[in-house]
């Protein structure tokens, strides 16, 4: 679907306090364009949760349940039973989390959640830090980033929950990025037709946590793809496809970009280029990212992720 076929119904209005170029909101508008108006949606703690229902205000124009950090999954579940009771068939129930309140906080009650068979999408929108308490770093921190809590950069590879996720048996599981916005919509309409649980990550690039102008959102977020820090995949009953850019990497068409054109555009990587390159940490992520795309060579190739 092209942009200008989205349906105009609004179900995010303006007026919620987001970072100017902030993509999370980006991506919950287009994420509720294409679920439609029976949806309901569980925030746990997050940017989200802060900046969109302050009391008395929000902009949602859906039922939502703002959530303890480590309760989406259960919050989730909960819904889910009472609808069920009900014999409402028809109603999408979303977990808005953030990579806090999915790879670390809220993990268990997610993955008991999938264990249980829950009827939802759970999307973690994945900022790479706890930006909302500080810029503290996550599970979801790269490897030589910056955060308040990693002055002299994070010495730990980030978690992989696509993996974790996969590994679930999950009949949907998916990455995505606002900066392809086509794609991520599609994989938002994809998930709402299947039953049971479905797992989506959004790659949100943060300005002030990250260090970069925000009018750079859009591309940060495509260099992530095209240096293939992000890669856009989603494997449907273990069946494993990569989309778009992703794709094209993978089949040799387009090779992938220098990975330092992502890192020198972001402040939070300032301290591997001055005041002097630091080749041993530099040399780490080019290694983690050529065994990353063996790995998804393989996965490619095989066509199946576990």
């Amino acid at each position: 679907m092209a942009i200008k076929d989205l349906p105009r119904e609004e179900l995010m209005l303006p007026g919620a306090g987001s970072c100017p170029g902030c993509v999370d909101l980006l991506s919950l508008r287009m994420t509720l364009k294409a679920l439609g108006p029976k949806t309901i949606v569980v925030s746990p703690a997050s940017c989200t949760a802060s900046i969109a229902t302050s009391y008395p205000n929000s902009p949602f124009q859906v039922p939502l349940l703002s959530m303890a950090f480590a309760a989406g999954g259960s919050a989730a579940s909960g819904v889910a039973a009472a609808l069920n009771r009900m014999g409402e068939d028809d109603v999408n129930v979303l977990v808005w989390a953030g990579d806090g309140g999915t790879y670390d906080i809220g993990l268990q009650s997610l993955s008991g959640a999938v264990e249980r068979g829950t009827n939802f999408i759970f999307i973690c929108y994945n900022n790479e830090i706890y930006s909302n308490t500080g810029i503290q770093r996550s599970g979801a921190t790269p490897f030589g980033a910056w955060t308040t809590t990693t002055w002299t950069g994070k010495v730990e590879q980030r978690k992989d929950m696509m993996g974790i996720m996969m590994a679930h048996r999950m009949p949907y599981v998916a990455s995505a990025s606002p900066s392809y916005i086509e794609d991520l919509y599609r994989k938002v309409q994809k998930a709402a037709s299947i039953k049971g649980p479905k797992y989506l990550e959004f790659h949100i690039p943060c300005a002030p946590g990250w260090r970069f102008p925000m009018e750079r959102t859009i591309d940060v977020g495509r260099l992530a793809v095209e240096t293939g820090a992000w890669p856009l995949m989603e494997a449907e009953n273990g069946k494993v496809e990569f989309n778009l850019r992703s794709k094209q990497i993978l089949e040799g068409k387009v090779a992938r970009k220098p990975i330092e054109e992502y890192l020198k555009g972001q402040g939070r990587f300032a301290h591997l280029f001055k005041p002097e390159r630091d080749e041993k940490a530099l040399a780490a992520i080019e290694q983690y990212l050529d065994d990353e795309w063996k790995r998804y060579k393989t996965l490619a190739e095989c066509g199946v992720s576990v």
